[in-house]
């Protein structure tokens, strides 16, 4: 039991609360892109991948894991992403501070979503039981190539709008 709920559907509010994060996430880097000042799906956003790391802490953990590293990892990014948006309030280089770090958790939560497909999809999980296959690689090398080019682009025009 975890927060007073079985292992499966505590597993479940997480996953849901991930897709939360990544689908906000993505609307959060369009603002970007447009160079508009954050709005409350920025918000929603950062909350919820934050709400994410978090919750992936919980789980019974014995050992590391890549799993643990990761919400290590999308700590250290979110730590100065809300520090860029709410401390200082975007000004001078929090303004791409902020961008490029949320932008990286953004990608952090792709690259689960990936890894979590194709060990839950069967027709994933098919083209790449151990997660080491060209498929797989081929998959989080395009998630990675767009996040970064699109991210790119997000933070020069983000930075470029103040």
């Amino acid at each position: 039991m975890i927060l007073g709920m079985s292992i499966e559907t505590f597993t479940q509010l997480h996953t849901g609360i991930s897709l939360i994060a990544i689908v906000t996430g993505l609307i959060a880097l369009v603002g970007m892109l447009r160079g508009s000042a954050p709005g409350w799906i920025t918000h929603v956003f950062l909350a919820t991948t934050a709400l994410t790391t978090i919750t992936g802490f919980l789980f019974p953990i014995s050992v590391f894991t890549p799993a643990l590293g990761t919400g290590i990892v999308s700590t250290a990014l979110l730590i100065p992403a809300f520090a860029g948006l709410y401390a200082f309030h975007l000004a001078g280089a929090w303004r791409w501070i902020y961008a490029t770090t949320a932008i990286a958790a953004l990608w952090l939560n792709c690259f689960v979503l990936v890894v979590q497909s194709f060990q839950k999809i069967g027709p994933l999980h098919v083209l790449a039981p151990h997660g080491s296959e060209p498929a797989f690689q081929v998959a989080q090398g395009a998630a990675l190539v767009v996040l970064v080019a699109i991210g790119f682009l997000g933070v020069r025009r983000f930075d470029k709008a103040a």
